[in-house]
């Protein structure tokens, strides 16, 4: 992550990963505003780049050549990265609404969404057809026509809705991939059966007369029949239903009709135009709220434009400029669409027209050209300059008023003890904010207003323990939080408890005393997403100031002595059970060094979002013999106390290792967390160390895991059953990674095989 030491002072909210917020972002990367911090909430860690994806869907393009990875991108502007789509706002307290989160603050907003195909009117549309945005959505279903293509017998009709640009492309595109396909599997691409419809007069509507006869012989040559003033009204699983009361047989319906705005734009109470458009004026700012900005599909122009990212590419530059200056108080630069571009449109082979007002042209070379300019796009952001150094520790001139101005002065003053707190007046709004789960076993709690926790342990049970504390490697605060909670919970699973309660002990950035608030809230709000599922009360805790986020969990469970799980307790026969893939330690160096897909890092958290509640039921209920959680050790070091402890060796099987997508790349490149060196000690502990070394997942076994899955011992009679019963609670990656046998009294006690 790339940090700054100043105060945060205005919080900037960016919705969406289009190509508008891309420029904002690098803008920001490269000219940072001090005091300013940046939230970038989007649904697509990898924003596709509209010119380049009829050439991914047509074969010629791989995933990454074609997609701006947001994760490096965002780290490199020091932008928070919150993965969520939204669905509402609420500009009296300016607040964004996203799905599974907290309500994120802001001081500016800028919305760069982008459209999707209007078909909310269409039945059957969503069930049925393959709508052009959103992409993801779009390749995901791609995929799964590309097979059934692939397993058909006899022919295959694939009927696309549109005219435009888009319809005509995606048309030449999918085909082109598809005979690709046919050809590879030795079938006879003369199977496919190509149709347009388009309730337009025509298909390129918009474009010059020689653009449309151009594509229209391309059409013919091609025998893709076209059907003009010809819209859809219903969509069926091998048919659609045209206006005028036919039904047209299809396999496949690829649906890329006129764009829609997202709902919550205009039940927000934002100006918006007839089609639900945000309305910006010449500054890219809405006229009905200052301080909110949009750009690309989601804006409605004054000099209306077509629904572009030619447009978006344009209005990144003054986007950027102009949400510096308006946090700033600085004037704004207006944007002012050009009034002809050149449009370079794919025939799904090497070959492309170009459309330039009343000109066009085509061949082959066009298509080089065009590659050439995609390809010098991508760069700018995929290949970022070298970070810059941390800004100073003080807000940019103009960024804050004479209140907020004292505020921050004071924030350079701190004391530390306890006059490091967070105040009583924050934390108050914060507790009331927070919903409060009350136990019977919990007598005295965060409710009242006493100087501890008091905490009572029912007839025939003891109380288990542990703590967790650690810096966050993440910018969201929430995230972070819950992350943070299920980590602690995890040794109280290793030991077969149930969660009770828990006190935390949270360190949050300076700031102006709302900032410090929402952070607080975000964290305390992630960490009651695990806690509360997991029936457990947070009693109470510490919070404080300080340079950076770091939040840690006092944990308490409960349990039956007698069935308490310890390390020791395996037996020889026994299979060793692990319940989540390996990977983040390396994974998250990789990320700090700005060299992590962020795919990969969205896949890693997620797996540490990823309770062991139900993992250590499962186990529990297939009479697990010894456990323990998978944490900073590393595999060898957890099982090596396993190992000790129960008198036992070990025999690992590195093929059967579960990695995280990513984690063989970012080891292979020599990417090891800082904590590696010291686990990586433990290799004596190995017998057949020079020969296990040279496998491509053996550095993995010392890579240190946040919040990882479970280690344990299962009786041999019961591993079909206890990794079926995992798989089917949602732990897909459980596996069995080796055998136990009898000790040899070895001070290598493991072996690889």
């Amino acid at each position: 992550m790339k940090r700054s030491t100043a105060p945060v002072a205005k919080e900037l909210v960016l919705i969406g990963g289009g190509h508008a917020h891309v420029s904002v972002l690098k803008r920001f990367g490269m000219q940072p505003v001090p005091g300013l911090r940046l939230t970038l909430i989007t649904r697509d860690i990898h924003t596709p780049y509209s010119g380049m994806l009829p050439g991914f869907v047509a074969g010629h393009y791989a995933y990454d050549q074609c997609h701006i990875d947001l994760g490096p991108l965002c780290r490199y502007a020091g932008a928070r990265l919150y993965h969520a789509e939204v669905d509402g706002l609420d500009l009296a307290k300016r607040r964004v609404h996203a799905q599974g989160r907290p309500p994120v603050a802001y001081d500016l907003l800028s919305v760069n969404s982008g459209s999707r195909p209007d078909r909310v009117a269409v039945p059957g549309v969503d069930d049925y057809a393959l709508a052009a945005k959103p992409i993801d959505i779009f390749l995901r279903k791609w995929q799964q026509v590309l097979q059934r293509v692939k397993d058909h017998t006899g022919v295959f009709r694939v009927l696309v809705v549109g005219g435009g640009a888009g319809g005509v492309e995606l048309a030449l595109s999918t085909r082109q991939r598809l005979r690709q396909a046919l050809r590879q599997a030795g079938r006879d691409p003369s199977i496919l059966h190509y149709r347009l419809l388009t309730a337009s007069d025509g298909i390129m509507f918009g474009h010059c007369a020689s653009v449309r006869q151009r594509f229209e012989r391309v059409f013919a040559q091609r025998a893709i029949a076209v059907e003009t003033r010809c819209p859809v009204v219903a969509v069926a699983a091998d048919h659609v239903t045209t206006a005028d009361g036919r039904t047209v047989a299809a396999d496949a319906v690829i649906w890329v009709t006129t764009a829609a705005a997202p709902r919550w734009l205009q039940d927000a109470g934002l100006a918006v135009d007839e089609r639900g458009f945000m309305r910006v004026d010449q500054y890219l700012q809405s006229p009905s709220h200052a301080g909110l900005f949009a750009a690309g599909d989601v804006a409605a122009l004054p000099d209306p434009r077509p629904k572009s990212g030619v447009f978006a590419v344009r209005q990144g530059p003054v986007l950027a400029h102009n949400l510096s200056a308006a946090a700033s108080g600085q004037g704004l630069h207006p944007y002012r669409p050009q009034r002809r571009f050149l449009g370079l449109i794919s025939t799904g082979d090497q070959y492309a027209v170009a459309s330039y007002g009343e000109y066009s042209l085509e061949g082959a070379w066009l298509w080089t050209l065009k590659d050439w300019i995609d390809r010098r796009f991508m760069r700018k952001f995929n290949k970022l300059p070298e970070m810059t150094p941390a800004a100073a520790a003080a807000p940019a001139a103009g960024l804050a008023d004479d209140a907020a101005i004292r505020e921050l002065s004071a924030i350079a003053m701190r004391c530390g003890g306890c006059g490091a707190k967070v105040g009583a007046s924050v934390l108050s709004r914060v507790m009331q904010r927070l919903p409060d789960t009350p136990r019977d076993d919990v007598l005295i709690g965060r409710a009242a207003p006493d100087d501890a926790a008091m905490l009572s342990v029912p007839q025939g049970r003891v109380m288990v323990q542990s703590v967790d504390y650690f810096r966050s490697f993440i910018d969201d605060s929430y995230t972070f939080g819950a992350i943070a909670a299920n980590h602690a919970l995890g040794d109280i699973y290793a030991m077969g408890a149930e969660a009770q309660s828990a006190l935390a002990i949270a360190t949050v950035p300076h700031g102006l005393e709302r900032i410090v608030e929402e952070t607080l809230y975000e964290l305390l709000a992630g960490v009651l997403s695990i806690l509360q599922p997991a029936g457990a009360v947070l009693a109470g805790g510490h919070s404080s100031e300080g340079a950076e986020l770091a939040f840690g969990l006092s944990v308490n469970g409960l349990i039956d002595p007698a069935r308490v799980w310890r390390k020791q307790g395996l037996r020889p026969g026994d299979r060793i059970l692990l319940t989540k893939a390996l990977g983040t330690g390396t994974l998250f160096a990789a990320e700090m060094r700005g060299l992590a897909k962020g795919r990969w890092i969205a896949a890693a958290i997620q797996s540490m979002l990823l309770s062991s509640r139900e993992a250590a039921r499962c186990l529990q209920e297939c009479d697990a013999t010894a456990c323990t959680d998978l944490t900073g050790f590393g595999v060898v070091g957890h099982l090596l106390e396993m190992s000790k402890a129960s008198g036992v060796d070990l025999q690992l099987e590195l093929d059967a290792l579960p990695l995280l997508d990513g984690a063989l790349e970012t080891v292979r490149a020599g990417i090891l967390s800082s904590l590696q060196p010291q686990n990586l000690r433990l290799r004596r502990a190995i017998q057949n160390v020079e020969a296990a070394s040279q496998h491509p997942a053996y550095p993995l076994l010392f890579d240190p895991q946040t919040a990882g899955g479970l280690l344990a011992g299962i009786p041999e009679n019961r591993v079909d059953d206890c990794i079926d019963a995992l798989q089917r609670c949602g732990y897909p990656a459980a596996v069995v990674i080796g055998r136990v046998v009898e000790g040899s009294r070895s001070s290598a006690p493991l072996r690889l095989v």
